[in-house]
C-alpha cells in the first residue's frame, strides 16, 4: 500500500552526510550512492530529518499563497502556535486581520476548535474502559508512529478529532449555508507549523473525508504576515478563543485544557517512542491520559515554525493566561455535548496498523529470514556508526538479508575483505609456475 507523504528529498541539496538516517524515529532513511533515499513505508512525516539536515535538501510539500485564489471564498485556518510566532506588541486582533489583508475572507482560530476537541476528550474519558493510559490523536506524526511501530497501542489512541479538523467542521457547519456558496466554492486552508499535519490533511482529502482544501506551512507565510502587521489598513478582528484553547500550542496546554485525571505530557518524537514503549510493556497503567507532542515544546516547536521555540512557548503561556485559563466556557461545554451525541469528533479514518518491514508473505520463509538476519548481525561489528548507509547494524542486516545492501557495505567488513584479499593476492605473488621453478632447479 502506498501513502501519502509532505516531506520531499531535494537530490540536488543532498550530500549523503548521514544526519537524518540517526534522527529518524522509525529508521526511513537510508544513503545510497552518496544520496539519501527515504523508505515511505517507514515515514511518518514527523519532519526530524528537515530539522536536522544542514544542506536542506529535506523539506515539505505545502501550497503556496496563489493557491487561494483559486476558490471564491477563502479562510484561514490558525494554529494556535502561529500567535507565538511574533516578537512585538502585536493583539491577537491585529494578527488575525493581517490575514484579511493577504486575500483571506475568514479567519478561524483552531484554538476554539481545541475547546470544543478537550471536552469531547474529557467525555471520551468517562466512558472508556480499556487499558490506561488513553493516547492523544491530535499530533498526526504521533499516531504515525504509532501504525509504524506500536500498532498493539491503536486501541488507546482516543477517537476524538484533531482540533485543526473540529475547527474545519465548525466553520462549515456554521457559516457556509450562511454564505450561500457551494461546498467546492469556499477554500478552507491550515496555516501549519508542521508536515505532519500537511501530511494527514491531504490523507483525509483524498479520501474524501476531509474539510481541509489546502496547507501554508508557517514559513512560508510569515514574511507576508509581518508586512501585513505593519501595515496602515489591517482591521483588528475579535478573538472567539480562549486561553485553554491557545494552550493547546505548547506541550501541557492540551492535559491543562482536559484538567480532569492523572495526566502525562510527553514532547519530543524520540521521547514519546520511549514512554509508547513503557506503556507497550504495561508500565504506565496509573497514568489515565497521554499528550504526546511529536515536535520539542509542542506545536510551537515544530519544523516549519520561525520563532525560538522556547521563546514561543513563553509567549503562548503569557497570552493564554490573558485570555483566561480557567475554566472552558459554560456554551461550548453544552455545545459539546449536543455534538458529541451525533458523533461529530468521532474520527471518521480507522487507525490501522502500517507494517514497516515485511520479510516475507510465506510466514515459514519469514522466519527463516529472521534467522539468517541475527546470524548476519552476529558477523557485523555493531557499531552503528552509519558509514554503511544504515543507521544501525541491525538495520543493515535486515537490508541485506531482503537484498538490498550487502555486507560489504559495511566499512569495517570490507577492510576484512580487502586485507584477506590482499593476503591471497601477496600468496599468489610469491608462487611460481612449476616450469619456471623446475628450471631454476636445473641451474642449480
Amino acid at each position: 500500500m502506498t501513502y501519502y507523504h509532505s516531506v520531499r528529498l531535494d537530490e540536488s541539496k543532498c550530500r549523503g552526510c548521514t544526519n537524518c538516517i540517526k534522527r529518524c524515529p522509525t529508521q526511513a532513511i537510508r544513503v545510497r550512492e552518496g544520496k539519501a533515499r527515504i523508505h515511505t513505508n517507514r515515514c511518518i512525516d514527523c519532519g526530524e530529518c528537515i530539522r536536522v539536515c544542514e544542506n536542506h535538501a529535506k523539506r515539505a510539500e505545502s501550497d503556496g499563497l496563489d493557491a487561494i485564489r483559486a476558490f471564491r471564498h477563502r479562510v484561514a485556518l490558525i494554529a494556535p502556535s502561529t500567535f507565538g510566532q511574533f516578537r512585538g506588541e502585536y493583539s491577537l486582533g491585529r494578527l488575525l486581520g493581517a490575514f484579511r489583508v493577504l486575500g483571506f475572507h475568514d479567519v478561524v482560530e483552531v484554538a476554539e476548535g481545541a475547546e470544543y476537541a478537550s471536552a469531547a476528550i474529557r467525555m471520551a474519558f468517562g466512558r472508556y474502559k480499556g487499558p490506561r493510559p488513553l493516547i492523544s490523536s491530535a499530533c498526526p506524526a504521533v499516531v504515525r508512529l504509532i501504525e509504524v511501530r506500536f500498532p498493539s497501542l491503536l486501541p488507546q489512541v482516543v477517537r476524538v478529532e484533531a482540533p485543526v479538523d473540529v475547527a474545519a467542521k465548525l466553520y462549515r457547519r456554521r457559516d457556509q449555508e450562511a454564505l450561500g456558496l457551494a461546498r467546492e466554492e469556499i477554500g478552507i486552508f491550515f496555516i501549519t507549523p508542521c508536515p505532519a499535519k500537511i501530511t494527514a490533511a491531504k490523507e483525509r482529502k483524498e479520501a474524501g473525508q476531509g474539510e481541509i482544501d489546502g496547507c501554508i506551512a508557517m514559513a512560508d507565510i510569515y514574511g507576508p504576515l509581518r508586512k501585513a502587521l505593519v501595515a496602515p489598513d489591517t482591521p483588528e478582528l475579535p478573538i472567539r478563543a480562549g486561553g485553554l484553547g491557545l494552550g493547546w500550542a505548547r506541550s501541557g496546554g492540551e492535559n491543562q485544557a482536559i484538567g480532569a485525571g492523572e495526566l502525562l505530557a510527553v514532547d519530543g518524537i524520540h521521547n514519546v517512542a520511549a514512554v509508547l514503549e513503557e506503556i507497550e510493556l504495561g508500565k504506565l497503567g496509573d497514568v489515565d491520559y497521554l499528550e504526546a507532542n511529536a515536535c520539542i515544546g509542542g506545536c510551537v516547536g515544530g519544523p516549519l515554525t520561525v520563532e525560538n521555540p522556547y521563546v514561543a512557548r513563553v509567549k503562548i503561556r503569557r497570552l493564554a493566561e490573558k485570555l483566561g485559563t480557567s475554566a472552558i466556557k459554560p456554551e461550548i461545554e453544552a455545545e459539546t455535548e449536543a455534538l458529541e451525541k451525533e458523533g461529530f469528533f468521532t474520527i471518521p479514518v480507522p487507525l490501522t496498523p502500517r507494517p514497516s518491514l515485511v520479510l516475507d508473505q510465506d510466514v515459514k520463509k519469514a522466519i527463516d529470514k529472521a534467522n539468517q538476519i541475527e546470524e548476519t548481525l552476529a558477523v557485523l561489528p555493531g557499531l552503528d556508526c552509519g558509514a554503511c548507509g544504515c543507521p544501525t547494524c541491525r538495520v543493515l542486516a535486515e537490508d541485506i538479508v531482503l537484498g538490498q545492501a550487502s555486507l560489504t557495505d559495511c566499512v569495517i567488513k570490507l577492510r576484512e575483505e580487502l586485507a584477506r584479499m590482499a593476503g591471497d593476492l601477496l600468496n599468489l605473488a610469491q608462487k611460481l609456475p612449476p616450469a619456471m621453478g623446475q628450471e631454476k632447479k636445473e641451474e642449480s
